[in-house]
């Protein structure tokens, strides 16, 4: 499989298919902290960082947003 960088943006489509998450379960996590924010792309349109949900992905019952800043004190996280 060819690098994709953890920067690299998702859309809402692809997020849910990676995840397996409805769109209105997504957003309740979100809003729980228990999920990345997305990041404002223009006015309409939103994506999240493809090292986040990643993140994520490796232990989605626990996860906290306090995953995501410890991964970045430790460089090997989206920045």
């Amino acid at each position: 499989m060819a690098y994709q960088s953890p920067l690299r943006l998702m859309r809402l489509t692809e997020v849910l298919d990676l995840t397996g998450l409805s769109r209105a379960t997504l957003y309740r996590k979100i809003s729980a902290g228990t999920f990345p924010p997305q990041h404002k792309l223009a006015e309409r349109c939103c994506g999240w960082r493809a090292g986040e949900v990643d993140i994520w992905l490796r232990n989605p019952m626990s996860f906290t947003l306090a995953d995501l800043r410890r991964s970045r004190g430790r460089g090997d996280g989206p920045v």
